[in-house]
């Protein structure tokens, strides 16, 4: 398979997709914006169908926020021109099957972007076909309740076939002009379009398509028709079309050679080297000499090798050798060059590597003045907010309930009035589209903080964040990035969908975001502001129960920072170290005052602060090697985060070395927590159940 992780001669991926994945490349080598208008820009392609509907729904929504926000008139030019980009979305007919297709088509009728979807419909997806899709065999008559009106709005949609070149040219160029001017959506449903091959190497379309279809394919194929246009409208001649897909034919095949060449020709350059050094070895002789030597010669043997060829026979060659002899000393520094060289082949990228990196974001202690006002923690955010959106152009905030009434639980309360309707604005009920909006608004230089309103609701969400923000960085070998932050709410409240922390199947899913779980409002503005700092995404989970306890509010409220990966040690003590995160804190501290103390145990409590990343300096380390017992306290289910902050202190940490008595988790019940005072009680860790365990423990 060809995947060249040559960046040069692949920049859409470096390899790291399949071939067809296009991406512009965003960004220079420090990680920093290009001039994106410069050229027509295309954001990474994913594989998920429909996954591209979502962050296409952002991207046309940022040029309608830069032609209406007065605010970001100047300063902007890198990313557009007064709003007038048009964003252009394909999608196949069958991929209109999914969720995400609709609410994307709805959110767009909703708020007038200019964003125009092409629908290829071949008829099928890959062998179902469409009359099991599609409602009326036909997705623009299965739309037309949204076409557009004066009086109601909607989107536009226009419909025109794929082989009609010249209807092609005049429908799209007059709908694209449309959509430019109006910032009205519009949908080209581009029927009879034609497949050329099946949908894969081992998906022949005579498996699932009459003889009568495929005939019709081979008549309507788009090539073949727009031969017959040009020789009935005397634009070409037969034998000067028969030159030109010669000469095409020809330019394929040549193009495919020069790039399977550029392909193997480094690797087989390794081999050689591979093999120089380990003749060298057997030149030294030794029992192992001659299977080494049948060794190099199977890798020889090999006619188009790859990379782990190589890895695997210097591996074994490496494996069977000892001594510390010139030749071994050369080819094992060969082999770890080489491991050193492909992970940033196929493993770099998975953070900014950038100077703008949240990791380098520098930390700023918060400051609290004698006179420090005390103040629920949901004011202590609203301030935040408001001197946020008043030094920063760029910040949006959206979601659910989140512009007129300022949220539900009040951090924006009067500032959409403040700060106006598209700076701070209300959503449909549309997770996976919230997402998605924030997506393509970051894409494009502005700021967007996506609201979930309560983390339970996340998993609609969960997909474009797992499969697009997540995957971005790495995906473009640092081509593209999206510094999205998604705020959210979770853990202790009431009710199965209104009390959940399903942190361990977060942090499995987002792997290239960062995980925030601050145990107060003043935390959470503290990673707001290094997020706000970095150019990198972020899901900041705020305590359900928290908005309304007291407390200090710093004098350098949009400015102090949070220092990602490093924990926060709230209570010192010398017996057991107890790890935690978030609301449960709190409980932890009920348990610790009203049932270890009072039995002489001293407890030292430590906030991880952030899940991803997790502890980089081994701060728990050293506090197990004091205490020598550890307890990983949370709310989601058994195996879940404890368990990850688990593996991270015992295995990464290597803390096990340290342990008197066998480490814990205690964790949440196996279901969702029951509604109700009791329900939370029963369902989640209490003051109880975590004394009765840390008691056991010291009792060992």
């Amino acid at each position: 398979l060809y995947a060249n992780p040559d960046i040069q001669e692949e920049p859409s991926t470096g390899g790291r997709m399949m071939n067809g994945h296009y991406g512009t490349r965003w960004l220079d080598d420090n990680g920093d914006w290009k001039d994106l208008m410069q050229a027509p820009q295309s954001s990474s392609d994913i594989s998920p169908t429909a996954g591209q509907m979502v962050r296409a729904l952002g991207l046309a929504f940022a040029s309608k926020c830069y032609r209406n926000v007065a605010e970001l008139k100047q300063g902007f030019e890198k990313f557009t021109r007064k709003g007038n980009e048009v964003v252009f979305c394909t999608i196949g007919d069958a991929s209109t099957s999914e969720g995400l297709f609709w609410e994307t088509v709805n959110a767009a009728g909703v708020l007038q972007v200019p964003l125009a979807v092409f629908v290829w419909d071949d008829g099928y997806g890959i062998s179902v076909p469409r009359k099991y899709q599609t409602t009326k065999n036909s997705i623009s008559d299965a739309l037309s309740g949204m076409q557009y009106d004066s009086k109601k709005g909607g989107i536009n949609i226009y419909t025109v076939k794929g082989w009609d070149y010249p209807s092609l040219v005049q429908t799209i160029q007059m709908g694209i002009d449309r959509v430019r001017e109006t910032h009205i959506p519009a949908i080209f449903h581009v029927q009879e379009v034609t497949q050329p091959q099946g949908h894969s190497t081992s998906g022949s379309h005579e498996r699932y398509k009459s003889k009568e279809r495929l005939e019709w394919e081979k008549e309507y194929d788009c090539i073949t028709k727009m031969r017959d246009f040009l020789l009935d409208n005397s634009i070409a001649e037969s034998a000067e079309l028969e030159q030109i897909e010669e000469e095409a034919r020809q330019d394929a095949r040549s193009a495919k050679q020069r790039a399977w060449d550029k392909f193997i020709n480094p690797i087989k350059q390794q081999v050689q080297q591979a093999t120089h050094l380990c003749n060298q070895v057997v030149f030294e002789g030794g029992a192992q000499a001659e299977t080494i030597a049948s060794m190099v010669q199977q890798l020889n043997a090999i006619k188009e090798p790859i990379r782990k060829d190589v890895m695997q026979t210097v591996g074994k060659v490496l494996g069977l050798t000892s001594g510390q002899s010139e030749a071994v000393r050369n080819l094992r520094n060969f082999y770890e060059n080489l491991k050193e060289e492909n992970h940033k082949k196929f493993s770099s990228h998975l953070h900014s590597q950038s100077a703008r990196s949240a990791m380098k974001v520098k930390e700023v202690p918060a400051q609290y003045p004698s006179d420090a006002a005390q103040l629920n923690g949901y004011e202590i955010l609203n301030k935040f907010f408001d001197l946020t959106f008043s030094k920063n152009p760029a910040v949006f905030a959206f979601g659910e309930d989140l512009g007129k009434i300022g949220d539900v639980n009040q951090g924006f309360a009067g500032l959409q009035e403040k700060f106006g309707e598209f700076r701070i604005f209300d959503t449909g009920i549309r997770e996976a589209s919230i997402i998605g909006q924030g997506i393509g608004m970051a894409m494009r230089g502005l700021r967007p903080i996506a609201e979930i309103q309560y983390l339970d609701y996340l998993l609609y969400g969960l997909q474009p964040l797992s499969d697009d923000v997540a995957t971005l960085l790495y995906r473009t070998r640092g081509g593209q990035k999206c510094p999205l932050i998604v705020r959210t709410r979770g853990h202790r409240l009431e009710g199965i969908w209104h009390s959940g922390s399903p942190i361990g199947m977060i942090i499995n899913s987002i792997r290239g975001m960062y995980l925030c779980v601050p145990r107060n409002m003043t935390q959470a503005a503290g990673m707001y502001n290094t997020l706000l700092q970095s150019d990198e995404p972020a899901i900041v989970i705020e305590c359900l129960n928290g908005y309304r306890l007291k407390e200090t509010m710093p004098a350098n409220l949009d400015s102090f920072t949070i220092p990602f990966g490093i924990p926060e040690v709230i209570r010192g003590g010398e017996d057991i170290t107890i790890v935690s995160y978030g609301s449960t804190l709190r409980v932890i501290e009920e348990a610790i005052v009203n049932y270890l103390e009072p039995q002489g145990i001293s407890c030292e409590v430590i906030d991880v602060r952030t899940l991803l990343p997790f502890d980089i300096n081994h701060m728990i380390l050293e506090s197990l090697k004091k205490t020598n017992r550890i307890v990983f306290v949370d709310e989601d289910v058994p195996g879940g985060a404890s368990a990850y902050m688990f593996q991270q202190v015992m295995e990464v940490q290597g803390g096990y070395r340290w342990l008197d008595v066998a480490p814990r988790t205690i964790a949440a019940q196996a279901h969702r927590p029951a509604y109700a005072t009791d329900g939370d009680y029963f369902s989640k860790p209490n003051a109880e159940s975590i004394a009765a365990v840390i008691s056991e423990m010291m009792a060992e």
